[in-house]
């Protein structure tokens, strides 16, 4: 809209005055017009925008879903399916950020509803960019502008990284006096003879296994900084860093296979097989020491090892010196640990129960229902003395959870009788018996767990991240 006349550029001619009044109105007319065009367009907006949120929150509850199902069967399919899905549901965030910029731009500055955001954190640096107006004084009387307030604003900014050289200068000196020469000793680096300096490791380091970002895409991101990084040097500094984490990793390996009980579980991960092009699978396997919930506060941490296969031979050569408990679920690899009488083998009720679950969600039958309920009822005891000690837990099974395992051993027992052997429901029993000392070891030892949640929430992040 055109800004508003003063009186002294109104004309003094009725009928110009009139004239100018009638073209007002019809530009008045005009604008109301487009503002009702306006209207109905981001009305439209509007419900598009509600369509993408109910649309979001399904695919949001069918993620956490999907998930849930692949931590505990690791499927690849259930993987690629996540993906998608994850790609779906940023299309549908850009899509309302599209939405939303095109109503803030069709609302009059006045109406716009002031956006309900998280604050920004406090923790960042702030620069405060002062915007004056144009005229250093009045335009109308040229008289000195009096500040009255200041309206401010954020802006969250980034400073994309930046390459420098850092150059290390060391003088040579001779005393005037004698022949003695001096001259600073040369600064450590890193990796010997490399010209990468901390910070720069760092980057690839971070970038590599916690960004997910190849050697080769990173080369490619240096690039276009006009850096040119050959795969094989990056690749020499990762290996370097590896070199200098070793006693890192090593203190870490002895602090957690020096716990009482470790919990541990694979993961399945693609990697390249050299000269065919195409990927196979390999497993991560990790080892867990969280003794939190029984009220220890020793800090918790995991060590996680790489196989290029699933074979026992792995896991056995990882806790080929370890004595203690290891909860892990019921793979046969494990099995030759056991038969050692080194390592006491706890099960976990959450793959009991998982097998029962997937049967109750397709087809629900009084069998799964009542074995469903019960686990609940043991989970129900646990949460009601997490992080209380051992021995407190101990008492508390014993009393209260060790009366609902052994009524729901036999009751599970009589139900092998009444059903068809080669049915889904007594694949599921057998698995529970065929595990049941494993299963109620934790109700006569505080320090264990009812399941292996901790080794499956340790693998979490790299199953995300494959």
């Amino acid at each position: 809209m055109t800004a508003m006349l003063n009186r002294t550029q109104l004309p003094d001619n009725i009928d110009a005055l009139k004239a100018l009044l009638s073209a007002k109105s019809a530009q008045i007319d005009a604008f109301e017009q487009e503002r009702a065009a306006w209207q109905v367009e981001r009305e439209a907006l509007r419900q598009d925008k509600q369509g993408d949120q109910q649309e979001i929150a399904r695919l949001t509850l069918l993620l956490d879903k999907l998930r849930r199902a692949l931590f505990g069967q690791k499927s690849e399919k259930l993987a690629g399916q996540i993906d998608q899905l994850q790609l779906e549901l940023e299309e549908l965030h850009i899509n309302q950020g599209e939405r939303a910029q095109s109503i803030e731009s069709a609302q009059a500055p006045a109406s716009r509803p002031a956006p309900q955001r998280r604050p920004l954190p406090e923790h960042l640096p702030c620069e405060v960019h002062e915007h004056l107006p144009k005229e250093s004084a009045c335009p109308d009387c040229g008289g000195a502008w009096t500040r009255l307030g200041e309206d401010v604003s954020n802006v969250l900014e980034h400073v994309p990284a930046s390459f420098r050289i850092v150059r290390h200068v060391r003088p040579r000196l001779a005393c005037s006096c004698c022949e003695r020469m001096a001259q600073a000793p040369a600064p450590s680096r890193p990796i010997a003879r490399s010209f990468a300096g901390p910070g720069l490791l760092s980057h690839v380091m971070v970038s590599k296994y916690l960004d997910h970002q190849p050697l080769y895409r990173q080369c490619q991101i240096y690039e276009r900084e006009n850096v040119s990084l050959s795969e094989s040097t990056v690749g020499d500094w990762v290996g370097g860093v590896h070199q200098l984490l070793r006693p890192l990793l090593e203190a870490l390996r002895r602090h957690v296979f020096s716990a009482d009980k470790l919990h541990t579980d694979d993961t399945p991960i693609n990697v390249l097989a050299p000269g065919t092009g195409k990927t196979r699978q390999a497993r991560l396997w990790v080892y867990a020491r969280d003794d939190r919930p029984s009220g220890d506060t020793t800090a918790p941490a995991m060590w996680i090892r790489y196989s290029p296969d699933r074979r026992g031979i792995h896991p056995q050569t990882h806790l080929k010196d370890y004595i203690g408990i290891l909860q892990a679920d019921a793979f046969a690899g494990y099995d030759k640990i056991y038969e050692s009488g080194r390592v006491l083998e706890a099960g976990c009720w959450a793959h009991a129960r998982r097998k029962f679950y997937d049967i109750h969600v397709k087809s629900a039958t009084p069998i799964t229902t009542h074995v469903l309920d019960r686990i609940a009822a043991l989970y129900k005891i646990e949460s009601s003395i997490r992080g209380s000690p051992a021995d407190v837990r101990r008492r508390v099974r014993q009393e209260h959870a060790k009366p609902l395992a052994i009524a729901l051993h036999a009751w599970l027992r009589e139900q092998l009788t009444t059903i068809s052997r080669k049915s889904n429901t007594a694949d599921a029993i057998a698995y529970a018996m065929s595990q049941w000392q494993a299963l109620v070891r934790y109700l006569d030892d505080g320090r264990i767990e009812i399941d292996n949640n901790t080794a499956e929430r340790a693998l979490r992040g790299v199953a995300l991240g494959r």
